[in-house]
């Protein structure tokens, strides 16, 4: 891969995606995959402003370890110097990249009822921390190929040449061009002219049907709003939390889903793929799911804590979106979510609630979003999805059909 284009790929996540401010703190999360583009991003930080750049590797081979030789005591277990590090990020609040690069089988195999179990003791003590810090800082997940995810996008090529042919889809994906930022700053303008006009309509429910079996409603929050594009943080600062990014999204009225809808493409979830899977949802919970492959995985997705069987994101994405267009499967949510419509389980955003930043976060929860220790999207757009926007004043308005946009 050409070095330019991987620099104005690591400029591009330092200066749209987290938009470093002079003298903040920025934290890297990635694997041990790429470190030549790990080395650059750190670089193109430092250049951007950064004060300090940390960098955190993860394993998924020593994590399948540690769940197998740790006890869920100890798994679970928050130590005080992990505490004391949490309290210094909501009191520097430290801008974030998350870089992935996973392989998506790569904790086949873990016991997952013995990971979950750990991960449900210990939420509540990250939840304290967390809860202080939403919607104050700067973050972005962005992707590098890892050559295990590459094997399985591209099987039939070598690691090599499938490591350099994911790199390509990525970097087309993301729109880096040769003025990456550019490009950047008109396709946020197209998608917030995009939320402009859903928000106008005053709607009421979201009627999704599709010929694969799709007939969901879901209702909306009478204060929220559709955002796409750039995030803004309580003070004002704006940034990409994804690249890429195609979708305007929601955060719907918990406790309003009725319906069945049915997944058209793979998840990947703590490691596995669930596949060919639906959910049937009543009073707005997940009361039904049936999946071809990881049954009791999703059933695991759904139970994690009480707001993760209700639904916390509804988004739009057209199918001729540029990474729907590339044809490609990419099994990683962050690529697959932006070729299709989606919905999300679990934690819904504050941030759209219509002038969340003069209240609380217990405020935006009180009007409808939901809260949980989940937020996993799952895909569920295609050709054959038309959807519907039920406004306050009863119009029923076309939102999508035939999986495009019917404006």
């Amino acid at each position: 891969m050409k070095q330019k284009s991987l620099r104005n790929y690591a400029r591009l996540i330092a200066r749209v995606g987290i938009n470093i401010q002079k003298g903040q703190d920025v934290i890297l999360y990635c694997d041990l995959d790429q470190p030549g583009f790990v080395e650059l991003l750190v670089d193109e930080c430092y250049k951007a402003g950064a004060k300090k750049v940390k960098v955190e590797f993860d394993y998924q081979p020593l994590e399948k370890l540690h769940v197998r030789h740790q006890s869920v005591t100890t798994l679970a277990k928050v130590e005080e110097w992990e505490k004391a590090r949490l309290q210094h990020y909501v009191d520097t609040l430290p801008c974030r990249i998350y870089l992935e690069s996973q392989d998506p089988d790569g904790l086949k195999g873990i016991n997952q009822k013995k990971l979950s179990k750990a991960e449900q003791k210990s939420y509540p003590i990250y939840k304290h921390y967390w809860d202080q810090m939403e919607d104050n800082y700067q973050w972005c997940i962005a992707a590098v190929p890892g050559a295990a995810w590459a094997k399985k996008v591209f099987p039939g090529l070598s690691r090599g040449k499938a490591v350099e042919k994911l790199w390509e889809a990525i970097l087309y994906t993301s729109r880096v061009t040769e003025d990456p930022i550019a490009e950047w700053e008109a396709h946020n303008r197209n998608l917030e002219e995009r939320c402009a006009y859903l928000n106008d309509l005053g709607i009421a429910e979201l009627h999704y049907r599709g010929d694969n079996g799709t007939d969901l409603m879901v209702g909306m929050i009478p204060e929220a709003k559709f955002i796409g594009g750039c995030d803004v943080t309580r003070k004002g600062i704006r940034f990409d939390s994804n690249i890429p990014t195609e979708e305007c999204y929601i955060s719907p009225m918990r406790g309003k889903a009725e319906g069945i809808v049915y997944a058209t493409k793979p998840l990947s979830y703590e490691g596995e793929l669930i596949e060919d899977f639906w959910i049937r949802f009543e009073n707005g919970k997940a009361v039904e799911v049936k999946a071809g492959k990881n049954q009791a995985l999703l059933e695991q997705m759904i139970s994690m804590d009480e707001g993760a069987a209700y639904l916390g994101e509804c988004a739009f994405v057209p199918v001729d979106s540029p990474i729907a267009r590339s044809g490609m499967l990419f099994y990683n949510t962050l690529f697959d979510e932006n070729a299709a419509c989606h919905l999300a389980i679990g934690r819904g955003f504050a941030d759209t609630i219509r002038d969340f930043e003069t209240k609380t976060l217990e405020e935006c929860r009180a009007l409808g979003i939901n809260d949980s220790m989940e937020h996993t999207d799952f895909m569920i757009g295609y050709e054959g999805l038309d959807v519907d926007a039920v406004t306050r004043d009863g119009k029923v308005v076309p939102i999508f059909r035939r999986g495009k946009w019917a404006f």
